[in-house]
């Protein structure tokens, strides 16, 4: 009778996981070690740069107000998205996102790219009546951005904790925050960080 290999090992247990494991090893192996000999992992970006005070500040009223929830921040590689919303996403642009902002859900357009498409005074009269800049949207008001004061009491604990994730802030840039926060809106806030996405890419010429 004709020694049957795949059989001999199936039919052991012990045999065929110890076998299994070497394979999985293998693999995982070739996959990781590669890494360690990379000086970074993430392709750098020209003009990619940390958040400023402000837009920190805006990040974390887009995130407390559950804008991730409609709007998703990344761009696929697919001409359908591209000509819509502008050149793919990069690896680099979301390198200082902590918890990044990806995203999947879409019931209203991506942002990845909206900085500097629109003037301040068109996001001001967006978050004050949406409809009244687009009349399809279904996006809710936001008429008290305007009226609330920033609270930037913990915005030097925040960059601190960024520091701690590898964002490279500096003591003088943690030091300056309260300042160049001070006396501003929510309003204000959200806009700077709405207009910060997507600047380290050119928007391709329409």
């Amino acid at each position: 009778m004709k020694f049957n290999r795949h059989q001999f090992v199936e039919q052991r247990a012990a045999l065929m996981g110890i076998l299994v494991t070497i394979v999985v090893s293998i693999g995982g192996l070739a996959e990781i070690v590669p890494l360690y000999f990379l000086k970074d992992t993430i392709p750098p970006l020209e003009g990619v740069k940390p958040y400023t005070p402000l837009e920190l500040e805006g990040r974390d009223i887009y995130i407390r107000e559950g804008c991730y929830n409609c709007h998703s921040q990344m761009i696929r590689p697919f001409r359908a998205e591209t000509e819509r919303y502008g050149p793919y996403s990069k690896p680099a642009e979301s390198m200082y996102d902590h918890p990044f902002q990806w995203g999947s859900k879409r019931t209203g357009p991506d942002l990845a790219r909206v900085g500097g498409k629109y003037s301040d005074s068109w996001h001001v009269q967006h978050f004050r009546d949406p409809r009244s800049m687009v009349p399809e949207s279904v996006m809710p008001r936001y008429p008290w951005f305007e009226k609330t004061p920033l609270d930037n009491s913990k915005i030097q604990d925040k960059m601190r904790a960024m520091k701690m994730l590898g964002v490279p802030y500096t003591e003088a840039d943690i030091f300056r925050a309260p300042r160049e926060t001070a006396n501003k809106t929510e309003l204000d806030a959200i806009i700077a960080y709405l207009q910060s996405l997507g600047k380290a890419v050119k928007r391709e010429e329409e």
